[in-house]
């Protein structure tokens, strides 16, 4: 190739390699870009309504992200499984429906065959299915109280970086997007959703009611109230802010103290509780044949589920003592 017609090709060629990237990035950009991507996610909230029964089976049937249309449908029409969604939303595992019911369905049906396989009675079987069954939803409230905890603990800070970007002169959707982004789960995971309804389309007001219908704080209440009465009647919604904010904390102080001064009942009761359990398995090491007796003659069998009875009245009024509401 002469000198005369390589610049020209090279050129062409240049000019060539450009639009074909220029086509793939315009192309990748018109289809999967982020901007297509919020419109789309905006379109289908407003596909949903937002509000109302359509709308929340609609969401619903996406969180239950089952790979069966027919499961779907069956779940949607179980009673109250809104409520238990909003369960599992709250105890923040990322369970779904289908999810929670397919692994306690397991555990129940494993709790009994191993229960028969083991040869124990039908009661003992029936007592193990449904301890099994059961554990799913101790983990989840066990997870949905941490979490709620954990939620509380970061509110007050939250409240202070709303009240400053306030003051610093951002609007309020822009502050639940500081909030969201600077602060750790599940805090600022909330608040960032709850930016994300704003700026999907929804009202704040409704945005707000979600937020405090998704985690059931009484603090959480407080700073929804007071920014919803704020928007109707107006006033200094950061120094509203900065009271919250101060209230919340002289309450978690004050709860500290009471579990503090409350730790010696809780521990006796803990130890109350097992003590009967420890006392009966040293026996039964040191003398089997003398313990077996309490369960394989009928007036022991009899003092076991009067004992059971009282031990869990026990527990139960124990447990009431020493619980504080703060």
């Amino acid at each position: 190739m002469s000198q005369d017609t390589l610049l020209p090709a090279l050129l062409l060629l240049f000019v060539a390699v450009f639009v074909a990237v220029e086509g793939l990035w315009l192309w990748w950009n018109s289809s999967r870009g982020p901007a297509v991507t919020r419109l789309n996610r905006r379109l289908q909230m407003i596909a949903t309504g937002g509000q109302g029964d359509p709308a929340e089976q609609s969401l619903l049937k996406q969180r239950l992200a089952s790979n069966s249309p027919a499961v779907e449908r069956f779940l949607l029409k179980l009673p109250r499984i809104g409520h238990l969604d909003r369960f599992l939303m709250q105890s923040g595992t990322g369970w779904t429906v289908a999810n929670y019911l397919g692994m306690s369905l397991g555990l129940c049906v494993a709790g009994l065959m191993g229960a028969l396989l083991l040869r124990y009675p039908w009661g003992v079987a029936l007592v193990s299915a449904t301890g099994f069954a059961a554990a799913p939803t101790f983990y989840l409230f066990y997870c949905r109280a941490r979490r709620l905890k954990r939620f509380e603990t970061l509110l007050p800070e939250a409240l202070d970086l709303i009240g400053r970007a306030l003051r610093a002169g951002h609007s309020l959707p822009s502050a639940l997007q500081m909030a969201g982004s600077e602060l750790p789960a599940p805090v600022g995971e909330e608040f960032q959703q709850t930016f994300d309804e704003i700026n999907f389309g929804i009202s704040a007001q409704d945005a707000l009611q979600n937020l405090a219908a998704r985690v059931p704080s009484t603090d959480l209440g407080f700073f929804v109230i007071a920014v919803l009465i704020q928007r109707e009647t107006g006033g200094n919604l950061s120094e509203i802010l900065a009271n919250i904010s101060a209230i919340i904390r002289e309450r978690l102080k004050l709860f500290g103290r009471v579990r503090a001064l409350s730790a010696e009942g809780r521990f006796s009761g803990l130890v109350l509780t097992l003590l009967p359990f420890g006392v009966g398995f040293l026996l039964y090491l040191i003398d089997s044949e003398f313990m077996a007796t309490l369960w394989r003659d009928p007036t022991g069998i009899l003092l076991l589920k009067g004992a059971a009875v009282f031990m869990v009245v026990g527990a139960l009024w124990m447990r009431r003592i020493v619980r504080i509401h703060v």
